[in-house]
């Protein structure tokens, strides 16, 4: 195989071979993979040794941002808490200063205790549940071998887990949906457990082994049973996420996938077997003995080399990877096909198929279509990997330049309206603007780009800012690096001010000055204050007349103490915002170049996002937390701010609605940094509360999708 591989970001890590309850519909143990029973029960040291070192190679090595291990089995507490924690101090140390960690755990629960706990709370292990619904339908299946019930244990375990110390720990339940249940009750019985997400998983079948198709039940029972669950989750207000529902709409809107069963996304997983073998998903054992294998393990073989696995790369070129029905198929971006293993019919297609849940898979994408409005179109590149935080980058730079392009009206608005009438010094500075723009394009990006000229040029409009200031934007713009040619001035008060780059202190009495790049280097120039930290380089600006643009007073001239706060501080809460949001720290790489020091907190105000993503208000502060929470919160609400000049998210007159939209919308970043849980329940009751909104539009609720789904 050529070309490039894709990175494995998400590793299924084997500790215990076998499990204490005998569910009738576990794949590893009831389908035709068998290669369980010749593993070792219990992972050994060198096994963990040697998959952690594996990992963090491939993760150097492709500058992985994270990886996800999910500890898994059989059943893994089985291991004990001595073995779980060696592979979790394993993981925790060969990753150290390489990537992050997302460690989490899938689990039966029947054994999960304090001392479990105790552990995952040290190493921030997240816990996800096996549960298929109420007392009746989990025991359809999950039994232990004699016949007795798993449920009560399991529920004294989410018990413990949902206490206020370990909640944060709480990953969701994983139910596994049999057509025989109540969907109704199944889902009112989740429910009442208080996931933080729920994930509905299809049987796995094969055409050569199909799903239960109860007689009567129509045509399409899974889907059916799916859209009942639908509708109670919808009529609730949506109370946590649902992965399956979430992916439906994310896909529909041409956004990620969320699980391996939807959407054309590369996979990206593989698993270690207690053994030490690389094996591929694990919903492979369901097709045939030895589906799975790939030949390879962690002693011999690198990550690099089972990611060329053609079982591998077979499920990471999306729509060439599919058979030509589905190729041709209205849904398939949506639906990518199925999960693989559904696929599969001997006979010599192998899994060049349509999944066996094909049916069931149409009618659940076409009608939640129908209810949500998930595929209004797209406004702007990016729009849903904004929406959830999935992929912020694409995003930023179409929404900077879409600002730049309302700000470019703006001005021309103003030169229309105002200029006339502003006499020659505004058509001299007017007609410089263009010939340098005509000359280096940078100028005019600089002119468009710096975040207070939307401000100036708004007020501009209104009355209550001086035409005459526009010399001044042009000026800082046109002062470039490459730029030998001298600009006019303004000087005021015997100060020349140079937007976005500093001030020039001239002679007394001069109401212009020519300056060239070079004026810049003198003992009379005060440049903004610049503070940098690995990627963040902004200006501390305290000097231009039009940032006050927040709703809330901002601070005046920083003094030599107060700069040596924000040095110290800036940095620290910079790093927090890297470590716990990397995807949204690259966005404010890529678009912040200016923190507006606010007027120290009094009382009430209604934060403004008037420097759109170009700008950050933020109030002094001696915690970095503090710090980071302001500035995550005003670049998401810069983020939609900008966004709202592209889109309609609600009806406008609906001020409350916008207002706890924002809220959320930030929120659903901030709380990432707070960890702090009732704050994070606040999020999720607020987001409830806006499904209701009927100001919402398609577009409106296709973001508050994912919004959710970042929950």
């Amino acid at each position: 195989m050529t070309g490039p591989i894709v990175p494995l970001g998400q590793l299924v890590l084997k500790v215990h071979s076998r499990c204490d309850l005998a569910c009738r519909h576990c794949y590893i143990y009831e389908h035709a993979d068998q290669s369980w029973s010749s593993r070792p029960r219990v992972i050994s040291q060198e096994t963990i040794s040697r998959t952690a070192r594996r990992l963090a190679e491939h993760a150097e090595k492709h500058r992985l941002a994270s990886v996800q291990v999910i500890l898994h089995g059989g059943e893994p507490l089985l291991a004990g808490p001595a073995r779980l924690r060696a592979v979790c101090e394993a993981l925790t140390r060969e990753l150290d200063g390489i990537c992050d960690l997302d460690l989490r755990i899938h689990t039966n629960a029947v054994q999960l205790n304090q001392r479990h706990l105790d552990l995952f709370l040290e190493y921030g292990v997240r816990v996800g549940v096996s549960l298929d619904g109420d007392r009746a339908a989990n025991d359809r299946h999950r039994l232990y071998a004699d016949g007795r019930s798993s449920h009560d244990k399991v529920l004294r375990a989410i018990a413990l887990l949902d206490q206020d110390r370990h909640r944060h720990l709480y990953a969701g339940i994983l139910c596994t949906v049999d057509v025989r249940n109540d969907p109704d009750a199944v889902y009112e019985a989740l429910a009442a457990l208080r996931p933080p997400r729920i994930d509905f998983l299809l049987p796995h079948a094969t055409w050569d082994e199909p799903p239960l198709r109860p007689a009567g039940a129509g045509p399409t029972p899974y889907a059916d049973w799916l859209l009942a669950v639908h509708e109670c989750w919808v009529r609730a207000g949506r109370p946590m996420p649902v992965r399956l529902f979430d992916s439906v709409v994310s896909t529909l809107g041409g956004g990620p996938g969320l699980t391996e069963a939807m959407g054309l996304d590369a996979a990206d997983v593989v698993v270690v077997e207690t053994d030490g073998s690389y094996e591929q998903a694990d919903s492979l054992k369901t097709a045939y003995d030895g589906a799975p294998a790939t030949g390879k393990d962690v002693f011999r073989h690198s990550l690099d080399e089972v990611a060329r696995h053609p079982g591998i790369s077979a499920r990471q070129h999306g729509l060439d990877d599919l058979c030509t029905q589905c190729r041709e198929c209205p849904v398939v971006r949506s639906c990518g096909g199925g999960l693989f293993a559904h696929r599969y019919r001997s006979g010599g297609t192998g899994f060049q198929n349509p999944s066996v849940f094909c049916g069931d898979l149409k009618q659940l994408i076409h009608t939640i279509d129908a209810r949500t409005g998930a595929d209004a179109g797209r406004p702007v590149d990016g729009f849903d990997g904004l929406a959830d935080g999935s992929d912020e980058g694409v995003g930023v730079r179409t929404l900077a330049a879409a600002r730049r392009e309302v700000t470019r009206g703006l001005l021309t608005a103003v030169h229309r309206e105002i200029g006339p009438a502003a006499g020659p010094a505004w058509t001299r500075s007017w007609q410089l603007a263009l010939d340098l723009g005509h000359r280096d394009g940078a100028v005019t990006e600089a002119l468009l780009s710096h975040p207070y000229t939307r401000s100036w040029a708004v007020r501009c409009l209104g009355g209550d800012a001086p035409p005459a200031y526009l010399a001044s934007l042009v000026a800082a713009a046109g002062l470039t690096e490459r730029s030998d040619q001298a600009v006019p001035v303004p000087v005021r008060d015997g100060v020349a001010l140079l937007p976005g780059l500093g001030s020039l202190t001239v002679q007394h009495g001069l109401v212009n000055v020519e300056l060239k790049r070079t004026d810049l280097d003198g003992p009379m120039w005060e440049p903004l204050r610049r503070i940098r930290a690995d990627g963040l380089d902004v200006a501390l600006d305290d000097s231009d007349p039009y940032r006050d643009c927040y709703g809330i007073p901002v601070a005046g001239r920083l003094t030599g103490e107060q700069e040596e706060a924000w040095r110290h501080v800036l940095p620290q809460a910079w790093a927090l915002i890297r470590k716990a949001l990397p995807t949204l720290a690259r966005g404010i790489e890529r678009s912040a170049r200016v923190i507006t020091p606010l007027a120290e907190p009094q009382g009430s105000g209604h934060y403004v996002a008037g420097g759109g993503i170009g700008a950050l208000g933020v109030h002094p502060h001696a915690e970095p937390e503090a710090v980071a929470v302001e500035m995550v919160r005003g670049f998401r609400l810069g983020l939609l701010d900008v966004l709202l000049d592209e889109c309609e998210l609600y009806d406008e007159a609906d001020i409350a609605t916008g207002e706890s939209l924002a809220d959320t919308f930030a929120r659903a970043a901030t709380d990432a940094l707070r960890h702090d849980p009732e704050e994070a329940d606040r999020t999720r009751a607020q987001y409830a509360r806006l499904l209701t909104a009927d100001s919402l539009t398609p577009l409106g609720r296709r973001f508050l999708d994912g919004v959710g789904r970042s929950l």
